[in-house]
C-alpha cells in the first residue's frame, strides 16, 4: 500500500499490503486490519449503447504495464437509496456524466466495480472500485477521480476512502 486517505467520513487503517481474495470468506484472517467485501454484479446505470462503447474501449485488468492500482470504497447516503432507479440514472449520467467522464480515460485506466450492498445493506460500503493503470497514467487517474468528486452524484457520497497501491502481482 502506498497510502490510505479518507476523502469523506471514517478512514480505514493503513497497512503495508492489501490482499484481494477472489472468493467469499466467512471470517477474515486473524491478522487482518480490516476486511471489505463486494461482488461483481449486473451493471445498473448503463444503457445498451454505452455498454457497447465501454466494451469496445475498456481493456481488462492484469495488464503488464499497470503497476499502479487504487481501491476506492464508497458509501452513498440514504437520500440516494430513496431515489428510484431512473432518478439515480439521471444524476449518475445525465447530470454527472459518470460514464462519459470515465470514457475519456479509457483504455489507459482499467476498472472493475464490486457491489457491497447486494451482500447486505449493513456492509460498511456500497461500492468498491478497483482501478489499474501504468505509472505514466497516474496524473490522468488523479484527474479522473477529481472530476467525479466534483459532480452532482458525489453530493450523495457520505464515506469514501482512497487506497493507492503498487500492484506487485502483475
Amino acid at each position: 500500500m502506498d497510502h490510505v486517505y479518507a476523502v469523506l467520513g471514517e478512514s480505514l487503517f493503513a497497512s503495508q499490503r492489501l490482499m484481494v481474495v477472489p472468493r467469499s470468506l466467512e471470517e477474515p484472517p486473524e491478522d487482518a486490519s480490516w476486511a471489505i467485501r463486494g461482488i461483481i454484479s449486473n451493471e445498473r446505470y448503463v444503457i445498451k449503447e454505452e455498454k457497447a462503447l465501454l466494451m469496445s474501449k475498456q481493456e481488462g485488468l492484469g495488464r503488464p504495464t499497470s503497476k499502479c492500482a487504487a481501491l476506492i470504497p464508497i458509501r452513498k447516503n440514504k437520500a440516494w437509496w430513496a431515489l428510484a432507479q431512473d432518478e439515480r440514472r439521471e444524476i449518475f449520467e445525465a447530470q454527472s456524466r459518470h460514464i462519459g467522464v470515465g470514457m475519456m480515460y479509457l483504455p489507459a485506466i482499467a476498472r472493475r466495480l464490486h457491489h457491497c450492498r447486494d451482500l447486505s445493506p449493513e456492509e460498511p460500503f456500497d461500492f468498491l472500485t478497483w482501478f489499474e493503470y501504468a505509472p505514466s497514467d497516474a496524473a490522468a487517474f488523479d484527474e479522473l477521480v477529481s472530476v467525479l468528486r466534483t459532480s452532482p452524484e458525489w453530493a450523495y457520497v457520505d464515506r469514501e476512502v482512497d487506497i493507492r497501491l503498487i500492484h506487485e502481482a502483475i
